[in-house]
């Protein structure tokens, strides 16, 4: 199995927004090599000139801080409804910025784009014929979505398992369903990006709940992985320090135990961590960010 570590670029929104200083913390401070873009430092509703302007600013970095964007994503701020969104001209707006951003990540030199499947409306989610009508729309933006990223060249799309189910794929059963439905048809295959963190508890299968399990299960099918320090309630989106590996549950280790049992081939795992806009845990971000490589380079020497 050929692993690297990689990064999402969340870690950088309003902290360090512009590229040249969050380029230059993932090449010279941390040392990675790979990069998930998100669409919170790069907005899709900007004009053309602004997003040509910044494509161009981060393609020049990237030669500079010998780092590659290997795909692109929605984050923290843009985890609304997407391609769910009950009202339709709403949710029309959402797939043209996801059919931008697959254009977005191309021109960055990504291989691959996505970002949650969908998040329903619990009025939606709570009639079973409104879900099944809004899980069918879904599929059906998301292969739109799919023919736009076969013209720009990329490899495949992307969706991330969450940990509800009106937010799609929270449980193993639920995944390979849906992987199934999504990729009947479709222009460039759905993929997946686990999260150690995810998984539904209350679906009363503990393998749901198990970071292990789901990696043995779908490491073929997962070319990212997010990595974060996290406990057994799911609780976690912590970085890989002293403090928390004490009392989290993920070890590199069996990390990459379970996806070569799983059959992986390449993965990149990307850390994916969230900060407090608190003293003094907003100060810590990029100590945190190194500590965390330091812990995973004594099993991941890309």
């Amino acid at each position: 199995m050929n692993a690297r570590l990689g990064i999402n670029a969340g870690f950088a929104t309003n902290r360090y927004p512009e590229p040249d200083d969050w380029a230059r913390i993932v090449g010279e401070e941390l040392g990675l090599h790979s990069v998930m873009f998100v669409a919170d430092l790069l907005s899709m509703f900007y004009p053309d000139e602004i997003v040509s302007e910044e494509v161009q600013k981060i393609n020049a970095l990237k030669q500079q801080y010998n780092f590659s964007v290997d795909s692109i994503f929605p984050a923290a701020f843009t985890r609304v409804n997407h391609v769910c969104h009950p009202n339709p001209k709403m949710r029309e707006q959402w797939v043209q910025y996801l059919m931008r951003l697959a254009r977005t990540g191309a021109a960055l030199g990504a291989q691959m784009m996505g970002g949650h499947f969908g998040i329903m409306a619990v009025r939606d989610y709570e009639d079973e014929s409104r879900r099944e009508k809004m899980t069918a729309i879904a599929i059906e933006n998301w292969h739109r979505i799919a023919e736009v990223g076969k013209e720009e060249g990329l490899a495949c799309l992307i969706f991330e398992p969450m940990s509800v189910p009106r937010e799609f794929a929270s449980t193993i059963d639920s995944t390979h369903e849906l992987l199934d439905r999504v990729n009947q048809g479709i222009a460039i295959p759905m993929r997946l990006c686990l999260d150690v963190d995810h998984g539904y508890s209350g679906s009363g299968n503990p393998r749901d709940i198990d970071p292990y399990a789901w990696l043995r299960e779908f490491a073929r099918v997962a070319p990212v992985v997010h990595i974060k320090q996290s406990s057994s309630d799911k609780s976690g989106h912590w970085p890989f320090t002293p403090e928390y590996n004490e009392k989290g549950i993920i070890r590199p280790e069996k990390v990459l135990a379970a996806l070569e049992e799983g059959g992986a081939e390449e993965v990149t795992l990307a850390f994916e961590f969230s900060w407090r806009e608190r003293y003094p845990t907003d100060d810590r971000v990029v100590s945190d960010l190194k500590q965390s490589v330091a812990y995973w380079r004594e099993y991941v020497k890309d």
